[in-house]
């Protein structure tokens, strides 16, 4: 029975994964969280019996979650009850002009076909390609911990090199020629936090997840796996303290020895963080910090976001639980945010409308409305410009939709740059972490382990595999095994 204490900083999914293995080999493991709720970014908001996700809202990928709770002889079903949602999800081009997503493949080739002919026949063939990638991707590389670029390049990868030289954008514009169904398969790689044109079509694997695996939902919100993850984290001896902000690492013959909070010092063997990659590293003395200021400031960061939770008192017609709103013009708002860094005038925006599908998001004939706009890391954050926009979204819901929902709002509450500073130490604000684009894939990303703090780990989305849900709960799992690697 292994008897070393371990502190994990955090308890988003990253951490809440790393706990649960590395309890479960017998590790005396305390997880100490800043915020008054375990969670991280998947955060719980209630007010007037609305109940929103603060952060992730899709849930896509089942088989890594239902691959997590098989490690510990658990299914999910143990925990949440999950609902295909049909359609999966709904985008708007303009003005009642949108297109659904079924919830099996077959449909979706039928919804292609309507629209291009041929198109079908060539959905399929993208598809098999994604299928082959998928495969790749989760059998051979994302279960990797990043240590050396032979990891990912083998016999399977070697005849896939020119996918990641090719773009996403690129091989989609050879499969189809219809501008709206481009957007729908550009569409996934948004989780990956790049612009299509930046991200390497290996990465059409995301489309796999979308079309093959489908759009879940958990009865009660995506913050029911969170709950689930920690019920299972306490039963295998996790300790979780919250309301315990680290304000720094004690360092001793470059060895971690212990954290600091406000009132309190918990002593470790091993450290663990998957707060804010660049922040925990600035606990430590300037010394033995990994990654320079100048390293972090040239990384190509997924966006920030403005977000808006909304309590309407009606009903709301002509949208789905995922509404997309791409009735401009994509290209110009990703350019806002990764060349520009400036607010855009008209962006691309996602709204979740849960309680369409699950009751228990908001009172009986009212609606619960969560939106999202993408916006660069570090924009200006001020209440104002907040305003702005939540008007201008409100008012091209109305005219594209046809709903009358100005005067049906009860309340709002925004959260943007400044608030994910405040509440999870995030650099430049951003949401998602960093990007997945070529110089920033697998190997190139920063460290699982510290070369410069010899029991130092970090796992989340900043590092190894990527952003994302199940990528952070792959993250939890392989920063586990590293340490078991390292301290056996």
């Amino acid at each position: 029975m292994n008897t070393q204490k371990i502190v994990i900083i955090g308890s988003g999914f990253s951490s809440l994964s790393a706990s649960c293995y590395l309890a479960k080999k017998g590790f005396d493991v305390t997880i100490l969280e800043k915020n008054s709720t375990v969670g991280g970014r998947a955060r719980q908001f209630k007010k007037e019996g609305f109940v929103f996700d603060i952060g992730p809202t899709f849930y896509w990928m089942p088989d890594v979650f239902e691959k997590f709770f098989s490690d510990f002889n658990k299914t999910t079903q143990d925990y949440y009850n999950l609902n295909k949602l049909n359609p999966a999800y709904q985008i708007y081009f303009g003005k009642k002009d949108s297109i659904s997503i079924a919830d099996n493949f077959e449909d979706i080739k039928k919804t292609f076909e309507k629209i291009e002919k041929g198109s079908g026949e060539k959905l399929q063939q993208f598809i098999n390609k994604a299928n082959i990638n998928y495969n790749i991707a989760i059998k051979d590389l994302v279960y990797k911990p990043g240590e050396h670029v032979f990891e990912i390049i083998n016999k399977k990868t070697f005849f896939k090199l020119y996918e990641f030289i090719l773009t996403i954008k690129k091989q989609v514009s050879g499969y189809v020629k219809n501008k709206k169904l481009q957007k729908i398969l550009e569409f996934p790689v948004l989780f990956l936090g790049a612009k299509p044109s930046n991200t390497p079509s290996f990465y059409n694997f995301m489309n796999y997840a979308d079309f093959k695996l489908g759009t879940w939902h958990p009865q009660g919100g995506m913050y029911e796996v969170v709950k689930a993850m920690t019920t299972l984290a306490k039963s295998l001896g996790v300790k979780i303290i919250t309301n315990s902000e680290v304000r720094y690492i004690e360092i001793e013959d470059k060895k971690a020895r212990g954290v600091k909070t406000f009132n309190d010092f918990y002593s470790c063997d091993i450290l663990l963080s998957g707060a804010d990659y660049h922040h925990t590293e600035t606990l430590l003395p300037k010394q033995l910090r990994q990654y320079s200021e100048t390293y972090w400031d040239k990384k190509t960061f997924a966006p920030s976001a403005l977000l808006f939770y909304v309590g309407f008192n009606k009903k709301i017609d002509n949208v789905s639980h995922h509404t997309l709103f791409f009735d401009t013009d994509f290209e110009a708002h990703a350019k806002t945010i990764y060349d520009t860094k400036e607010w855009a005038k008209k962006p691309l925006f996602y709204a979740s409308f849960p309680s369409i599908t699950d009751v228990s998001a908001a009172p009986k004939d009212k609606e619960a409305g969560i939106f999202l706009i993408p916006i660069a890391p570090d924009s200006e954050d001020k209440p104002e410009i907040r305003e702005h926009y939540f008007n201008q979204l409100i008012e091209r819901i109305e005219n594209i939709t046809g709903e009358s929902l100005k005067n049906s709002i009860l309340f709002k509450e925004s959260y943007c740059v400044k608030d994910f500073k405040d509440d999870y130490n995030s650099y430049k604000g951003n949401a998602y972490g960093l990007a997945n684009t070529l110089s920033q894939t697998h190997v190139l990303r920063p460290n699982l382990k510290s070369s410069k703090v010899e029991n130092l780990y970090l796992c989340g989305q900043l590092t190894v595999p990527g952003p994302g849900v199940p990528p952070s709960i792959i993250s939890g799992k392989i920063v586990s095994e590293l340490i078991l690697k390292y301290s056996a």
